[in-house]
């Protein structure tokens, strides 16, 4: 598509550690950027974490911090009497964190790191721990655009290990407030998540600057990108990294026409300088011009996994470009490390799956956004495939938790079964943000924020669903030590949450990691070791 083209100056413009300022440049920009006014005239679209840094609030309070947050590691949170453990530290100023993604090392499964999104230096904090989840230590990776060296907002954070490398990747956005330009950036990490590649010699995954012209594409918008790496042995594309993401096309008036997945791949990231990664790029799904973002490439929030053969999985919602309307779970495999994929396989079945009716994806009793994130994993002891979201079958106000599993590489899906419950039946009131991860042995970990213990449909726990027999059963725990109050959250404003949780599991040690606030989001895990059959959950700060 041919969209317009902004040229840009190679100049630098300064601006400071701790705050996403507008430079020069960005301050004599005669109109805001299209993702801008797709964001204000539309209630579903980009992603929430990218509309909430047009948050007034947002932004009074990085400017009034700017300058007092560097990027150096602080100190371990260690841990106390209570159950869960709170991963970064006490940061000043007293900004959210939220959206959280973890990974361990293959190498060493005590070992494990998670990113989530940083108000506080508005690019993605980094904690990590090398005692399986006992104390953590906090760092920040501060995205730049690296054409006029300008820090620029991140967030939508995925970490993800490489057994070949023995490095740790995170990926996140690269974008501004008052400039079009729109990145997917991944840095690397090889002394497990001390250090970081510097935000100028991150590696573009994606992005809409063209450096041989100096123009930018300002009708691309490029969104919530997610990661995964082929860490098998006998693939023939082991030690791939793979990037999805959504990309936007914005028309003038702020609306998008079309909004598919798109996919990245790389065999190389040099430690020296990841900048001079070398990146393919391939469409999951297509591009449709004047589709009114609507169709099959209306797609968000897509989860790539690889599974031992080297196949490439990828999972994601059809949803409208402009609204958060969700019309369908689909499915695509690619058995040539990315180069191209199979036809939409329909995950979820007729009569059995509905989503969340009201355009900005809002519940009861709240006035945070639920968009119907979701979950993929991949069983390599069983080749199980297993499918998690969130179905408003029941009603607005009674969200679950469903799984549908795949026993033959993702042809077919089984019914829709609901994994969130209570005494045998679905949990009531409202259930969000699944993650899914698989361990070596072929044990389903899913894990999600859950309203069930209140009676009011409004206060927060965390529920966690093991599965040790490929799916067949889903026994639910409590992993969480009390209930949180959502509107205490995002400056007392109560209206975002982040849009998704995280969990990594091993044989040894599983991670689930989610926000909790205690007047600004905190993210904190529920790390549990296991021997034999015995599983002891560690005490921590919750």
């Amino acid at each position: 598509m041919n969209g317009s083209r902004l040229l840009v100056a190679a100049v630098s413009l300064a601006a400071m550690v701790g705050v996403v300022a507008p430079p020069a440049t960005e301050a004599a920009a005669t109109t805001a950027p299209l993702w801008v006014r797709h964001v204000q005239n539309h209630p579903g679209g980009i992603s929430n974490g990218v509309r909430f840094s047009l948050d007034p609030t947002v932004m009074q309070a990085q400017a009034k911090y700017a300058g007092s947050v560097g990027a150096a590691s602080v100190a371990a949170t260690t841990t106390t009497s209570l159950d869960n453990v709170q991963m970064n530290d006490d940061s000043y100023p007293p900004l959210p964190q939220n959206e959280e993604s973890v990974a361990y090392s293959v190498d060493n499964p005590m070992v494990a790191v998670a990113g989530a999104n940083d108000y506080v230096s508005g690019g993605t904090v980094v904690m990590r721990t090398s005692d399986g989840g006992k104390t953590w230590a906090s760092t920040r990776v501060v995205p730049v655009f690296r054409p006029t060296s300008d820090i620029c907002n991140g967030g939508d954070p995925a970490i993800a290990y490489s057994a070949r490398d023995h490095a740790f990747y995170l990926s996140q956005l690269c974008f501004f407030r008052q400039l079009p330009q729109s990145e997917v950036q991944i840095y690397k990490s090889t002394d497990n998540g001390a250090t970081w590649t510097p935000g100028r010699r991150a590696a573009i995954a994606a992005t809409n600057f063209d450096a041989t012209t100096g123009t930018v594409d300002t009708h691309s918008f490029n969104d919530k990108p997610y990661m995964t790496i082929d860490n098998n042995p006998s693939s023939r594309w082991y030690g791939r990294l793979y990037v999805t993401w959504t990309r936007f096309h914005i028309l003038d008036d702020g609306s998008s026409d079309t909004c598919p997945v798109k996919l990245a791949y790389t065999d190389s990231v040099p430690t020296q300088d990841p900048s001079l990664t070398v990146w393919t790029h391939k469409n999951v799904v297509a591009d449709s011009p004047g589709a009114g973002g609507l169709g099959f490439s209306a797609n968000q929030f897509s989860v790539p996994v690889v599974e031992k053969s080297g196949a490439l999985d990828v999972a994601y919602i059809l949803e409208e470009c402009n609204t958060s309307l969700d019309h369908g779970l689909r499915f695509k495999k690619s058995t040539n490390g990315g180069a191209s994929f199979s036809s939409a396989v329909t995950v979820n079945k007729r009569g059995q799956w509905t989503d969340n009716p009201d355009t900005a994806d809002q519940i009861p009793n709240t006035h945070f956004r639920t968009p119907n994130t979701i979950g993929l994993a991949y069983s390599a002891a069983t080749g199980t495939l297993a499918f998690v979201y969130t179905n408003y079958i029941r009603g607005k106000g009674n969200g679950d938790i469903d799984v549908s599993l795949s026993h033959d590489g993702g042809s077919t899906w089984s019914n829709a079964t609901p994994i969130s419950l209570s005494n045998g039946n679905p949990a009531r009131n409202n259930q969000f943000f699944p993650w899914i991860a698989a361990d070596q042995s072929g044990r389903f970990v899913a894990m999600w924020l859950d309203r069930r213990q209140d009676p009011n449909n409004h206060d927060i726990g965390t529920f966690e669903a093991v599965s040790g027999n490929d799916g067949a059963s889903w026994p639910n725990r409590r992993i969480s030590t009390t209930t949180w109050n959502p509107d205490n959250g995002f400056f007392a404003s109560g209206a975002f949450i982040g849009d998704y949780s995280g969990v990594a599991a091993n044989d040894n040690v599983v991670y689930p990691t989610r926000s909790r606030s205690r007047g600004s989001e905190r993210p904190t895990s529920s790390p549990t070791s296991r021997s034999g059959r015995r599983s002891i959950t560690l005490r921590g700060r919750g």
